[in-house]
């Protein structure tokens, strides 16, 4: 399976203080990854190098969906940032307009024009999340579980190759989190690469993945560590 991000030996600073330094994986398409550590390990910083919100200026490699990210120019950012969706813990909804007008005016600024094919699209991923009644409320007429289906339909709206989730169950009950994990694999198994950061390990043993840890400024994959046991008759 060919990887979509790749990273060998890269080092991520903030402010000029070192984060994580020789962080190493790939991970392709369909896969479903989760990063967990303490807050402050680096998991968010590590996810938003992914999107060129955090520069990465050391390494050996790192490469997302061809992009160089060691070289990547400011231009260069939009092209990547297309094929991404990102779901964010805070949701960064719209509040002064509807779900439906929310997921119009990113398809707008991505360059849909036809009123009918983003009717269709707006559906479509509303029917996915689950949410195909709500496209008249506003943000704040939404449970926090509802609004983070509807960023999750935003995140899915251009089909992208990869969607980054950072903590999307952190502010919701366990139910409600278990239905948005449940959701992400979903669309991990339809093709897209899902990478998530998450404090809650139950979901890493229900919905299992890639896991990698991030502590100490470095990322291990303990995967065998939530591996279902596999007992003998």
């Amino acid at each position: 399976m060919e990887s979509i991000i790749d990273y060998r030996k890269v080092e991520i600073e903030r402010a000029d203080r070192l984060v994580m330094k020789e962080v190493s994986f790939s991970v392709g398409e369909g896969e479903f990854c989760y990063l967990v550590g303490k807050v402050g390990s680096g998991k968010s910083s590590l996810l938003k190098t992914m999107y060129a919100d955090v520069d990465i200026e050391h390494g050996e490699k790192a490469e997302v969906l061809g992009f160089d990210l060691l070289h990547l120019r400011r231009k260069q950012i939009p092209y990547l940032r297309r094929h991404i969706g990102i779901v964010f813990q805070d949701f960064q909804l719209l509040t002064d307009r509807t779900v439906y007008d929310n997921l119009e005016f990113v398809l707008r600024a991505t360059g849909w024009k036809s009123k009918g094919e983003i009717k269709d699209k707006i559906e479509e991923v509303l029917n996915l999340v689950g949410m195909s009644n709500k496209g008249y409320k506003l943000p704040n007429e939404l449970s926090g579980g509802e609004q983070q289906r509807i960023v999750i339909a935003r995140a899915v709206l251009n089909s992208p190759e990869i969607i980054l989730a950072d903590e999307p169950t952190g502010n919701l009950d366990s139910e409600t989190g278990h239905s948005i994990a449940e959701l992400l694999h979903g669309i991990s198994e339809a093709g897209a690469l899902v990478v998530m950061t998450t404090h809650n390990l139950q979901l890493l043993r229900e919905f299992p993945g890639r896991v990698y840890r991030c502590a100490d400024h470095l990322m291990t994959d303990v995967t065998a560590e939530y591996a279902p046991a596999i007992t003998n008759d």
